[in-house]
């Protein structure tokens, strides 16, 4: 019998990182001498994670990878990229991205991809703005309350914000797309910790055939997912999976390599985060 290694597996209690690793938690898959520990943690804090390398395979932000490929490697499943969509800015009023400058906007966390894209986007048409960190489902409210001007909203935020009479200001995944000629929007990424060495690509496989056992059991995977639906409906939640689990989540590819080198080194020569060099893709 072969020795049973055990292995951290650190993901958001989002419905979408739920879906994708129900063949994970519910044993529906044959995962070899591997077992998982799933933990479940916000992304901003296991971005903070991921730069002490605690676990040994962790979702984060594609912007924390900046900070942290020294000691992990980019697995080609498990991504979040927005293909004409993603995090946008909301507001009271139904501004231009131009009358951003000045304003005192809402952001989900400092390492996510979503703040950096947004200081890159406004960067470049020089609009300056003050940052608050605020807890992503908090944001649409305080904003509504008049507490910020703005707010920088992602997961299903993206999907209700006019309910509640709020204005879209800029989104970055149309901005993105038409800045770099059809890239996606790289978001999250799922890493591997380098000291797994050869076994990188065998641990790979096992991840992408639980996100591929669960868009051929959408109906039962996205069950298991509404539990971490934050009080979604059923045709909510659905939209929300199939917005961050797509074919873009099984496998990025050469696309998605060029739409994460482009994001960092643009990032980069903007002044925004260090130089990453030798980004390092698994392939399998």
């Amino acid at each position: 019998m072969s020795e049973i290694i055990q292995l951290t597996l650190g993901h958001s209690p989002d419905p979408d990182d739920a879906f994708m690793h129900y063949a994970l938690a519910k044993d529906k898959i044959d995962t070899g001498p591997y077992r998982f520990e799933h933990i479940l943690q916000d992304i901003q804090t296991l971005n903070e994670r991921a730069t002490r390398g605690e676990l040994d395979i962790t979702a984060i932000s594609v912007h924390a990878y900046a900070y942290v490929s020294d000691k992990y490697a980019l697995l080609p499943s498990g991504a979040s990229m927005g293909d004409r969509y993603g995090p946008m800015v909301v507001a009271r009023e139904a501004w231009e991205p131009k009358d951003l400058d000045g304003k005192r906007i809402a952001i989900p966390g400092l390492m996510t991809s979503a703040y950096l894209e947004l200081r890159l986007a406004l960067s470049e048409i020089g609009a300056e703005f003050e940052p608050f960190v605020v807890p992503f489902d908090e944001i649409i409210q305080r904003v509504k309350s008049g507490e910020f001007d703005a707010g920088l909203i992602i997961h299903e935020g993206q999907l209700t914000y006019g309910k509640e009479g709020l204005h879209s200001v800029l989104e970055l995944g149309i901005w993105w797309d038409e800045l770099t000629g059809g890239l996606p929007l790289p978001l999250g990424a799922n890493t591997i910790h380098k000291r797994h060495g050869e076994a990188m690509p065998h641990i790979a496989r096992i991840l992408e055939e639980s996100i591929r056992y669960g868009l051929d059991h959408r109906a039962e995977a996205l069950n298991y997912a509404l539990g971490w639906a934050r009080d979604m409906e059923t045709d909510l939640a659905d939209e929300f999976v199939g917005m961050y689990v797509n074919h873009w989540t099984l496998d990025y590819g050469e696309k998605g390599r060029a739409a994460i080198t482009e994001l960092l080194e643009r990032a980069h020569k903007a002044g925004l985060i260090p130089a990453v060099p030798g980004l390092e893709f698994i392939s399998i």
